[in-house]
């Protein structure tokens, strides 16, 4: 059963996670019960894609991403006269998969 569990995380989160992190996270839920592995994929993991769409329009995804202070920088600068609005487009989903990746590391801390 526990199994199933973790290639259902990782079927339903692995477009939210860098492929790298996916070894290590497989690894991680190996070692964890069933009722860690449930408490972990409750966690509202963030939609790269969806900070993308937010880095596009609004420039706004830092906050999102839990980076305040360098969000209100950028927007006070004007988004860094826009070279800063166009650096973050590129790596805007990079940045939230490490953000989730995060996220996961800190709750499967806590729940050990």
């Amino acid at each position: 059963m526990e199994r199933d569990r973790i290639n259902m995380f990782l079927a339903c989160n692995a477009d939210k996670f860098e492929p790298a992190a996916l070894v290590s996270i497989k690894e991680q839920l190996e070692r964890m019960s069933d009722d860690q592995i449930v408490a972990l994929a409750s966690v509202n993991y963030t939609d790269p894609t969806l900070i993308l769409v937010i880095a596009i329009l609004l420039g706004w995804e830092r906050l999102f991403l839990n980076d305040i202070a360098l969000g209100i920088l950028k927007i006070l600068t004007c988004y860094g006269f826009g070279i800063w609005w166009l650096i973050d487009i590129f790596t805007a989903t990079g940045r939230a998969k490490q953000y989730n990746y995060r996220r996961f590391q800190s709750t499967a801390a806590m729940l050990r």
